[in-house]
């Protein structure tokens, strides 16, 4: 069992590293196909995402100053390992690696070789492999990028002295940009004079467009990464995506990887900050104040409802709501635990909200990673309309209880009650009705829809991965489609019945200790679906390491593992050491087998070498 507070031992645990297979092949190549061997003599960095995760974005940004700081001895390879349907699609990887401006090589395995290979169980999961072909550390989740900067600092130091680091220019090769109007745009939003203004989020911009939907009136921003206030020219957003039309007349932009809130006044252009510090909400900060001064994660889409901007905070799986009033920010629903749970809205959970539209008695959202359509009433509590969890998604019409969607990211309210889906992965538009309780299709034959506006008797939807707006008239009739149904593509861990011996694996990173001073610095936090899955071992406690008991009646279920970890650095001499907090969250899909696996190891960050 590994122990937590452990020192870590000065010898360095060394793995040999499984080669890189993908059947998509590599991108941002030039067209190249590479192996390890190609890459001996540079520290490579393996990056497990896949592009519907809000925390494999996180890590991209935060890999991001690593990247460029030590381009000549360092490659990082992003392995991209699907979870739906849409994902293993190579278009759709292409897509998201321009859309996310990822300017490192990505090897596009749809069928999880390589996933499988370094025995990867989350996303995202980053792995370190030494000069000489060595893995040397493994890390899930968000906010390893300064414990992985000091141990390529340290493999620098010790390979240069052996002669073995090969600097040099790195294989990325840029693709070459495309001239559309839009590239990847977001959300959108009816201005009142019959204009429309669209998150043209890849170029970091607004752009207002006239009522064609097509011609450019305006853009607002500067076209590059940043957090800057000013005029349309100057302004700097960071991959804005959803928009709110207030009363005064302004718009509130959520300015998703700057994790901000901004104004817009569509008078002047000129751009303000209402919300957020521009750093990432993490594990223990504010979740109440003045709204400047605390902070925000990945808000992925804003609506006015009841008097306050509700915020889509879809980087902790919460929704959150700016008070215009007071200037204050709240959390109104979410536990930060990511799943599908109703009720009360500080006991609800969610996952990856993306998507928000409001009528006088609802708030309805399209919570992306559990394929499903929400909704908050007026005492705060959430319901769901359509969908089951985090593994079922696919794409069937019908009763709204068997019903399935595929990661949408837009909902949008219509006259008769009934809301639209934007179903992004099935390149569908959908249309749920209350009053029936059924789930039709008004729309196929988009490519990532993303969001839509209504236009009278027509919807203005933003066909993302095609780079514009798509009109479309509301018919009658939905479009008939023929069901199909999906759980998620990763194969189900063989545990043994009975007692099982759950291990997550923390090893504070070389030059850090475990933050004690506050009392216990771990976090785990365990449930199943179903809930009978667990006899025992289910809630809250501090000690990573926690003796389950698997009901042998349920024969396959999920675990759902949340671990935090908060480090400091270990120097006596510095009274306000810098702190660090890892942390990851595990949907573990599990089959009940006589003979199966009696531990199960989950790997926060260091090396699982109990049975090595």
């Amino acid at each position: 069992m590994t122990d937590a507070s452990a020192t870590p031992t000065p010898r360095r645990a060394r793995v040999r590293a499984p080669q890189l297979t993908g059947r998509g092949g590599w991108l941002n190549t030039g067209g190249k196909q590479y192996t390890l061997a190609d890459l001996r003599g540079r520290i490579v960095i393996l990056d497990f995402w896949t592009f519907c995760c809000i925390n494999c974005l996180h890590v991209l940004d935060e890999l991001r100053e690593l990247e460029e700081k030590h381009r000549d001895t360092v490659v990082i390879i992003g392995v991209h390992s699907p979870k739906f349907v849409h994902e293993a699609e190579h278009r759709a990887v292409v897509d998201a690696v321009e859309r996310y401006g990822v300017e490192h090589p990505v090897l596009d395995d749809p069928e999880l070789a390589t996933w499988k290979q370094y025995a990867v169980r989350a996303w995202p999961t980053l792995v370190v492999i030494d000069p000489e072909g060595y893995v040397v550390a493994q890390h899930a989740g968000e906010g390893h990028a300064h414990a992985i900067e000091r141990l390529v600092a340290e493999l620098e130091t010790e390979h240069a002295a052996k002669g073995t680091l090969r600097r040099g220019d790195g294989p990325y090769v840029p693709p070459e940009p495309e001239p559309t109007v839009l590239r990847f745009p977001g959300k959108a939003v009816a201005l009142p004079g019959g204009t429309f203004l669209v998150s043209d989020t890849t170029r970091h911009q607004l752009v207002e467009l006239a009522a064609d939907g097509e011609s450019v009136v305006r853009r607002i921003g500067s076209g590059t990464r940043g957090l800057r206030d000013g005029t349309a020219d100057s302004v700097a957003f960071n991959e804005p995506q959803g928009l709110a039309l207030l009363g005064d007349g302004s718009v509130v932009v959520a300015d998703t990887v700057n994790h901000a809130l901004r104004r817009l006044d569509l008078a002047t252009g000129a751009v303000t900050t209402l919300a957020g510090t521009g750093r990432q909400w993490m594990q223990g900060e504010p979740t109440s104040g003045p709204a400047r001064e605390v902070s925000l994660s990945s808000p992925w889409d804003v609506a006015e409802w009841r008097g306050k901007v509700w915020i889509a905070m879809a980087g902790v799986h919460q929704l959150w709501a700016y008070d215009p009033a007071t200037g204050t920010v709240a959390v109104t629903a979410g536990t930060t635990n990511e799943g599908l749970v109703d009720g009360p809205g500080p006991e609800a959970w969610f996952a990856q909200p993306s998507g928000l539209a409001a009528t006088a008695d609802r708030l309805w959202l399209a919570d992306s990673e559990t394929s499903a359509l929400r909704w908050v009433d007026v005492e705060g509590a959430v319901h769901t309309a359509v969908g089951s969890g985090l593994f079922d998604f696919g794409h069937r019409d019908g009763a709204a209880e068997q019903a399935l969607l595929q990661h949408p990211l837009g909902v949008t309210a219509l006259p008769d009650g009934s809301v639209a889906i934007s179903d992004t992965y099935n390149h569908a538009l959908r249309r749920y009705d209350p009053a029936t309780g059924e789930v039709t299709t008004l729309a196929t034959d988009l490519r990532e829809p993303s969001d839509a506006v209504l236009v009278g008797d027509e919807i203005l939807v933003v066909e993302s991965a095609r780079h514009r707006l798509t009109r479309l008239r509301l018919p009658e009739e939905a479009v008939r489609v023929e069901s199909v149904a999906h759980r998620t593509r990763r194969a189900a861990t063989e545990v043994a019945p009975g007692v099982l011996e759950l291990d997550v694996v923390f090893q504070a990173p070389a030059g850090q200790k475990l933050d004690t001073r506050y009392g216990p610095s771990t976090r785990l936090l365990v449930s199943a679906t179903p809930p009978g899955l667990l006899v025992s071992g289910a809630g809250e406690g501090s000690d990573l390491n926690r003796t389950l008991a698997l009901d042998p009646a349920v024969a396959e279920g999920v675990l759902h593992v949340s671990a935090m970890a908060a480090s400091c650095d270990d120097d006596p001499a510095n009274p306000y050491p810098a702190c660090h907090v890892h942390q990851q969250d595990w949907g573990v899909p599990v089959r009940l087998t006589e003979g199966g696996a009696d531990r199960l190891p989950l790997v926060l960050a260091g090396m699982d070498d109990r049975d090595a």
